[in-house]
């Protein structure tokens, strides 16, 4: 059977590259990177040269990339630590966010340490920035999270109209860039952004590793003590091995990013192109529009029966694809961001995400399994 992956914006395939070079890193340099003699000081350079790497790539300065554990630990770093170190008393942030967002601020909030705003979207998920605006002329001082583009519906933020706003009142501005980090391109020396973020498993590096960014101009306290590595930032012994391959990734991903784009966004837009056709009474959710995440497409089915199990039934096909986030795998609650843009929708929706390394063939035969699916409710000429 053929297995197709279509599941990218859960976690995309090692690149073969950054295999070659982690490999490299273990098999010469396993030293520690906190110890002064040779073995750690080689360590000590590895890391270093990542990290300004990164920082180019990204337009930030080697000083302010702090790697993590991943988004979600990047994510808690920047929202906890703001609240608890710059005595921001007022979050805004929208319904659609990824649990690591949303569930930290909410948990902060249930805790007293900060009121929370939930900023009201249409419904394709975009945030009402007009309310954004009028809750920072009441109260400047507060932390405004909005991520870069969202990993159930492809959704993206317009980042410059949001960090416009946050400079005109002074806000401090988080923005989860977990699936946009690697796909597109960021200048954060030029932009109003105090806090972003990457998982290099969104772009073909390996998991458990990721940066946040926090500019230089923002000074908070550390979320995990016990050393003093990441210039205090985040105890723990660096993931030498790791970090080495999410700057791998990252140079990988600015080398080819255009042509990948392109290629990926042909896929998607094939891809919704031939549901449209051929599954009437499908809709898609979220923006799909040429401004939207190209390696996202959200489909909301028809009613029918076939709907309930669609996901399991392109499985035992062979093709990988989502019901939403991977990050919430195991619960039986639906979707927090189609449940906040279609309430009350009892319809199941597919989440389909692409990489470099999807082909038209896989999109074509992928659309045929779920479009046979409907064939006994009539729905499929």
């Amino acid at each position: 059977m053929k297995r197709i992956y279509l599941d990218n914006a859960a976690t995309t395939q090692p690149h073969p590259e950054v295999l070659e070079a982690m490999k490299a890193c273990m098999d010469s340099c396993w030293g520690n990177p906190s110890s002064i003699h040779a073995y750690g000081r080689e360590a000590r350079t590895v890391i270093d040269r990542a990290r300004r790497q990164v920082a180019e790539l990204v337009g930030a300065a080697p000083s302010e990339i702090f790697f993590t554990s991943g988004g979600t630990e990047a994510n808690n770093l920047a929202l906890r630590q703001t609240v608890h170190s710059l005595n921001v008393k007022r979050a805004i942030t929208s319904p659609t966010e990824h649990h690591a967002v949303l569930h930290t601020l909410e948990d902060m909030a249930h805790k007293g340490e900060v009121e929370l705003f939930i900023l009201q979207t249409d419904q394709q998920g975009h945030p009402d920035l007009n309310q954004l605006e009028e809750l920072l002329k009441d109260q400047p001082t507060t932390l405004v999270s909005l991520m870069h583009a969202n990993n159930e519906t492809g959704t993206r933020l317009p980042l410059a109209r949001v960090s416009d706003i946050c400079s005109r009142y002074g806000a401090y501005l988080h923005s989860d860039a977990v699936q946009t980090m690697g796909h597109y391109r960021f200048d954060l020396k030029n932009q109003y952004l105090h806090f972003t973020n990457c998982a290099a498993h969104k772009f073909h590096g390996p998991k458990g590793v990721g940066f946040c960014y926090i500019d230089s101009k923002v000074q908070i306290h550390p979320l995990i003590t016990g050393g003093a590595q990441e210039r205090n930032m985040r105890a723990g012994t660096e993931n030498l091995y790791g970090i080495v391959g999410l700057a791998k990734a990252m140079e990988i991903a600015h080398r080819d990013m255009e042509a990948d784009a392109a290629y990926v966004r042909s896929l998607k837009d094939r891809m919704a192109g031939m549901l449209r056709e051929r599954i009437p009474g499908l809709e898609f959710n979220g923006d799909i529009g040429p401004d939207s995440l190209y390696t996202v497409l959200n489909v909301l089915l028809p009613e029918s029966d076939a709907s309930d199990m669609a996901l399991f039934k392109l499985d035992i096909q062979g093709i990988a694809a989502s019901g939403g986030s991977a990050c919430s795998s195991g619960s039986n609650v639906g979707s927090h961001v189609i449940g906040a843009l279609r309430p009350g929708t009892l319809r199941s929706s597919v989440r389909f995400s692409f990489s470099r390394f999807n082909t038209p063939d896989e999109i074509d035969h992928a659309v045929d399994i779920l479009a046979k699916m409907f064939v006994p409710a009539g729905l499929h000429a």
